[in-house]
């Protein structure tokens, strides 16, 4: 049984920013989002993140997220004063407590469960996460036995030029058997320059404390600029990088390419260079993407193509050809076998299969059945000012270059629209429709000089 407190009531001055530094985004999620995801194979009894600065503006980003309660630190006073706050909302719980921080958000779920783990399979009071760090400067190292009991933790600045040999630090991850902990956060003192109630006062009054060392120190990186924002998505680009290689995904210049870690990618996809996925994207098995494209949010099918285009919230379905220079977006989709090509939109449009919108088209708010071809330059008027309209367009039918469709607008099966055309009534099955002014010819005609 285990309790997380995540802990996000600082303001991140060092950010520069009016948004809360929690709610800074990293590859496709917010800082305190990725510590709420990294925590959930653990099945937590509770998940109560502590907040502070812009503690709303936190909570409504929230909101979504399930089983997350809040607490208010509404005067920040340090980690240990933080803790302090979950004493009335855990009274007479026995199990473990799990404190994270809102702007760490790179720790795995692996590191995690390890330390739980260790924690419980020893009966620790308190089992902390520690590195070895090849420059510790600047951190509090900890001093174990040779079974890993800490002995104690020195702050930097207060080590012997002895002490500072030792290269283990706290990464200031802990987990505590809560009704150890709730003995001692009473009596935690501020007696610091900064006149705050630290968390490690707290460890160093229960035992036995156990450290567990982590093997990748990048986890721990801690955001609290832009640089170190920026740094943590390097780290998070190589992880999703060598992942899906080994999954069998090739990438083309992996430098050029980012993908956000909540994007699926099935074997033999190639991803060509400067070509980025983002969010709720699933890339299907014999698909090839970019160069140069852009897909969020979107379902690729089978053996699809995406050449220098931009796919957002939308479907393309098995073998179809989409770009170069093509936009689909506001849940557009696309039948198998289709091919959307040179400078084409489609918005909440959706073809059936082997139809073609092939060049300097767009098509907003349309259906259109199997087989049409829409013609060069075509265009669906969906607005008309106050409301959007719908345009359907039956199988096998076909536009001329130049063609406007002005919705609401209902074409049959089979039917051909002259190129030039603008259509604005039904058309029924089996029709061609021609809707133009009569071509008129002036023989002899010149524009008169303004001098005669």
């Amino acid at each position: 049984m285990v309790v997380v407190a995540i802990l996000a009531a600082g303001r991140g001055t060092r950010m520069k920013s009016n948004l809360p530094k929690v709610l800074h985004s990293l590859g496709g999620r917010s800082l305190i989002e990725r510590v709420i995801h990294s925590v959930k194979p653990l099945s937590p009894t509770r998940q109560m993140v502590i907040v502070g600065y812009q503690a709303q503006e936190v909570k409504a980003a929230m909101q979504p997220l399930p089983n997350v309660e809040f607490v208010e630190q509404a005067v920040q006073l340090g980690t240990g004063h933080a803790i302090q706050q979950l004493l009335p909302h855990l009274e007479g719980y026995t199990g473990d407590l799990l404190v994270l921080y809102g702007d760490v958000p790179l720790l795995r779920t692996e590191t995690l469960k390890n330390l739980l783990q260790t924690h419980q399979e020893h009966q620790n009071a308190a089992t902390i996460l520690t590195a070895h760090l090849a420059n510790p400067k600047g951190y509090g190292r900890v001093f174990c036995n040779s079974e890993n009991i800490v002995q104690q933790i020195i702050e930097d600045r207060d080590c012997t030029p002895a002490q500072k040999e030792n290269n283990r630090i706290n990464a200031g991850i802990y987990c505590f058997r809560w009704q150890d902990l709730a003995k001692v956060l009473p009596h935690l003192q501020a007696n610091n320059s900064q006149k705050e109630y630290y968390l490690t006062d707290a460890v160093s009054s229960l035992k036995p404390v156990m450290a567990v060392d982590l093997q990748d120190d990048q986890e721990i990186l801690g955001i609290n600029d832009r640089l170190q924002l920026a740094t943590a998505y390097e780290i998070l680009q190589k992880r999703v990088k060598e992942k899906w290689m080994s999954a069998g995904v090739t990438l083309i210049d992996p430098a050029s390419i980012t993908i956000d870690d909540t994007v699926e990618i099935q074997p033999d996809v190639i991803i060509e260079p400067q070509t980025h996925l983002r969010g709720d994207t699933v890339i299907h098995t014999g698909s090839r993407i970019g160069p140069g494209s852009f897909i969020e949010n979107s379902q690729i099918g089978e053996n699809v193509t995406v050449l220098y285009s931009v796919v957002k919230d939308s479907i393309v379905h098995t073998g179809t050809q989409v770009g170069p220079y093509a936009h689909l977006r506001g849940h557009a989709e696309v039948g198998v076998a289709c091919r959307v090509g040179n400078f084409v939109e489609l918005k909440n449009t959706k073809l059936g299969e082997r139809t073609n919108v092939a060049h300097l088209s767009y098509l907003g708010d349309t259906t259109a059945g199997s087989r049409v071809n829409i013609g060069a330059g075509t265009i669906t008027a969906n607005y008309d000012g106050v409301k959007k309209h719908r345009t359907i367009i039956g199988n096998s039918t076909g536009t001329g270059s130049n063609s406007v469709l002005v919705a609401p607008l209902a074409l049959g099966n089979n039917v051909y629209v002259a190129a030039g055309s603008t259509i604005t009534e039904d058309v029924p099955d089996d029709c061609l429709v021609i809707a133009r002014a009569r071509q008129v010819v002036k023989p002899g005609w010149r524009k008169k000089s303004s001098q005669s």
